[in-house]
């Protein structure tokens, strides 16, 4: 059975490294990437079996929605998604899948 992909999107590096802890540390997954969308748009990707990977989805949600803008009115939170099983084809195409510098951290 293949490891489900979880992402959270968020807008700044701060917002980004503390909604990557609370991910890890919420369930048993493994952060396979910080993706640097565009400006400071920042998607933290974890994977891991299904139900592992929707906690962490769902703990990196609640943390960034506890998070205040320095600005009043900005987001901080952008977008969010989970996919129990990617094809292989998303596999080979985005920077989604285990690697040698998260080996280490792979859950079993």
């Amino acid at each position: 059975m293949g490891k489900a992909v979880g992402m959270v999107e968020v807008r700044g590096l701060p917002p980004a490294l503390a909604v990557a802890d609370v991910m890890v540390k919420a369930a048993r997954v493994t952060l396979v990437e910080m993706e640097r969308v565009s400006g400071a748009y920042i998607t933290i990707v974890v994977r891991g079996d299904v139900s592992e990977v929707k906690i962490s989805v769902e703990a990196g949600l609640e943390a960034v929605k506890k998070m205040r803008s320095y600005k009043e009115g900005d987001k901080l939170f952008l977008s969010s998604h989970y996919i129990p099983r990617p094809s292989d084809n998303l596999m080979v195409v985005l920077p989604i899948e285990y690697s040698e510098r998260t080996e280490e951290f792979n859950q079993v």
